[in-house]
């Protein structure tokens, strides 16, 4: 543009401007919609950020992995034991065959209590019923039983089922808690006469040999009684502990057991259990564990140390394998059980109705 031409229009603007009249509010109406305009455009600005934020994180939350949830601990249920068949009305017809392999011997009413008493005949395979004697123990192998009579007091009788003969013996006096080796062919007795404790050997053949012990060096004071060891080498006192209070109300604790040669008497060695063994098959095959009696419940405890590993329903168990016990059920049916180690039951046999109150001695098939 000229410059002569911009000077005309400059003129000609300033001559309008002159003639025109302020409009009313202008500058208050121009500030009013200044201010809503910038309030719009911020308005604005921050949708649009809140879109652009929105955009740049919802992907990250949906696309997120879901943490994983922590492991739960396997729910395990123990199987239930196996139950056989009760044995029928005609059982007295073979053995009575338990789990692991082992087999009723002889039952007897118990104490007090009226009922037949039976005997396994291992020969002829089947049961005999017993009226005669007041009280029969049946030898674990073999054909022996163990037999008394109140009208010989003194006296210990030895059946031989598979001979048909009977030999009487006076093994001694104030003689109690007897019980068979493993084998068979040795009836242990303990003595308990005044001023003189010990154990008495009777062999099958009638040969009767008494060891003395000092039971001031080797104390028991409560459940005094000798047992067998598994091989059959060896019988055992149990020990009470002497540094401990004793009651009359409680078991007294243990210190352990000391063993004895069987044919000597002679101390051989000793274990800290801390309760008593039941019998010669408390112990396991290897000797590593022992069932025993605490002085509050039955326990598995390590042999060489007295450690206990778990508690036990019954102390009363044999080993019928490595890891498997045989017992009878303490209460109800009162079945015979084979258990593990953790007493958890695996098979559940349940014995003739005419069993349920009796006393049942059992052995190795």
């Amino acid at each position: 543009m000229s410059t002569s031409l911009d000077e005309t229009l400059r003129t000609a603007v300033h001559d309008l401007a002159d003639g025109a009249a302020p409009a009313p509010d202008l500058a208050s109406r121009a500030l009013g919609r200044g201010r809503r305009l910038r309030r719009r455009r911020r308005a604005g600005a921050a949708a649009a950020a809140l879109v652009a934020v929105v955009a740049v994180t919802l992907p990250f939350v949906l696309l997120r992995p879901r943490p994983t949830p922590p492991p739960t601990a396997p729910v395990t249920v123990a199987p239930s034991p196996v139950v056989r068949s009760a044995p029928g009305p005609d059982w007295a017809d073979g053995p009575l065959v338990l789990p692991g392999d082992w087999v009723v011997t002889g039952t007897r009413a118990r104490t007090g209590a009226a009922g037949p008493s039976y005997l396994l005949d291992r020969g002829r395979g089947r049961y005999v019923g017993n009226a005669r004697y007041d009280a029969v123990l049946p030898a674990p192998a073999g054909s022996l039983v163990a037999v008394w009579d109140d009208d010989r007091p003194r006296q210990v009788g030895l059946v031989d089922l598979a001979r048909g003969t009977t030999s009487w013996h006076e093994p001694g006096r104030a003689l109690g808690s007897p019980n068979w080796s493993p084998d068979g062919r040795r009836l242990l007795f303990t003595s308990q006469r005044v001023g003189q404790s010990g154990f008495v050997v009777l062999s099958a053949d009638g040969t009767t040999r008494s060891h003395a012990v000092d039971t001031t060096r080797y104390p028991c004071t409560d459940y005094c009684f000798f047992l067998w060891t598994r091989d059959g080498r060896e019988v055992l006192l149990q020990q009470t502990d002497l540094s401990r209070p004793r009651s009359e109300s409680a078991r007294h604790l243990r210190r352990g057991v000391q063993f004895f040669a069987a044919d000597s008497g002679r101390p051989t060695r000793f274990e800290p259990l801390p309760g008593d063994p039941a019998g010669p098959w408390a112990w396991s095959p290897d000797g590593k564990l022992v069932a025993v009696q605490g002085q509050t419940e039955p326990l598995l405890v390590e042999a060489a140390t007295g450690r206990v590993v778990n508690p036990l329903p019954v102390a009363d168990v044999v080993w019928v394998g490595d890891e498997r016990l045989l017992y009878r059920r303490p209460y109800g049916s009162r079945d015979f059980v084979l258990a593990d180690t953790t007493g958890r039951e695996l098979v559940r046999q349940p014995l003739p109705e005419d069993f349920s109150l009796a006393e049942v001695t059992i052995a190795p098939r």
